[in-house]
C-alpha cells in the first residue's frame, strides 16, 4: 500500500487563511484550525491585560477570559499579513471597553511562527 504524505500548508497559505478568518473576527476558528497543541501565546511582560499561556487549551482560555470581559467593541482592524520564512505578522488595532480597565486602544503587532502548517507561537507587541 502506498501512502502519500499529509498535505502541509505553507506559511503563506496559513497566513492567507488566517487573514480570511481575521477579517471576519473569527479568532477562535483560527485557533482551532491552526494552533498546534503546544502553541505559546506571549504578551509583553508588563501588560496589565493579558499574559503568557502555553498549550492549545490554555491559549484558548486566555482568549475566552478576555472576550468575557469585553463590554463593547468600538473598532477592530487587522491588516493583511506580511510573510517571511516561517513567520508572518499583522497589525491589529482595537478600540474596546474591557472590565475593569474601561475603554482601551490596542495598536499592536501580532507575530506568528508556523511549523509544519501549524502556528506554534503567537507574540503580541503593544
Amino acid at each position: 500500500m502506498i501512502t502519500t504524505p499529509k498535505n502541509v500548508l505553507t506559511t503563506q497559505e496559513v497566513a492567507a487563511r488566517f487573514h480570511e478568518l481575521a477579517q471576519q473576527e473569527k479568532w477562535f476558528e483560527i485557533q482551532e484550525e491552526f494552533f498546534a497543541e503546544n502553541v505559546k501565546s506571549v504578551d509583553p511582560p508588563d501588560s496589565p491585560y493579558l499574559g503568557y499561556a502555553e498549550g492549545k487549551a490554555a491559549v484558548r482560555k486566555k482568549g475566552e477570559d478576555l472576550v468575557q470581559r469585553v463590554t463593547a467593541v468600538h473598532r477592530a482592524y487587522t491588516s493583511e499579513p506580511l510573510v517571511t520564512g516561517n513567520h508572518f505578522v499583522v497589525a491589529r488595532e482595537l478600540d474596546i471597553t474591557v472590565d475593569p480597565h474601561g475603554r482601551i486602544q490596542f495598536n499592536e503587532i501580532m507575530l506568528y511562527e508556523v511549523k509544519d502548517g501549524q502556528i506554534i507561537l503567537e507574540q503580541f507587541f503593544y
